[in-house]
């Protein structure tokens, strides 16, 4: 089992910028892909970017050259780097971990931290 714990969500205007973290702990050696979700109101859940131990990405198109996922292999955690923060990235992010396929993780859950992009 996999826990996962996220932090550094917030409120910021438009153009801004805001990091995610997200460490995990329990059974990491099960860990090979790490990666961001997120779900605004009224929508499903959604692939932001991914990345696997070895450092390839993948991200979804709105968000490419905005947000950069990163990952630290050593602490078991990994980040997002959102700039140019726009009305819709208001949503809440989750992170996820666990296996990886075609440019998803499919493991466990993080309990989300709520972005949101207000002027």
């Amino acid at each position: 089992q996999v826990q996962l714990v996220e932090s550094g969500g917030g409120l910021v205007q438009p153009g801004e910028s805001l990091r995610l973290s997200c460490a995990a702990s329990g059974s990491i050696f099960s860990i090979y892909g790490m990666g961001w979700y997120r779900q605004a109101p009224g929508k499903q859940r959604e692939l932001v970017a991914t990345i696997t131990s070895g450092g390839s990405t993948n991200y979804a198109d709105s968000v490419k050259g905005r947000f950069t996922i990163s990952r630290d292999n050593a602490k078991n955690t990994v980040y997002l780097q959102m700039n140019s923060l726009k009305f819709e990235d208001t949503a809440v992010y989750y992170c996820n971990a666990g296996r990886y396929k075609a440019g998803e993780v499919f493991g466990s859950w993080g309990q989300g931290t709520q972005v949101t992009v207000s002027s």
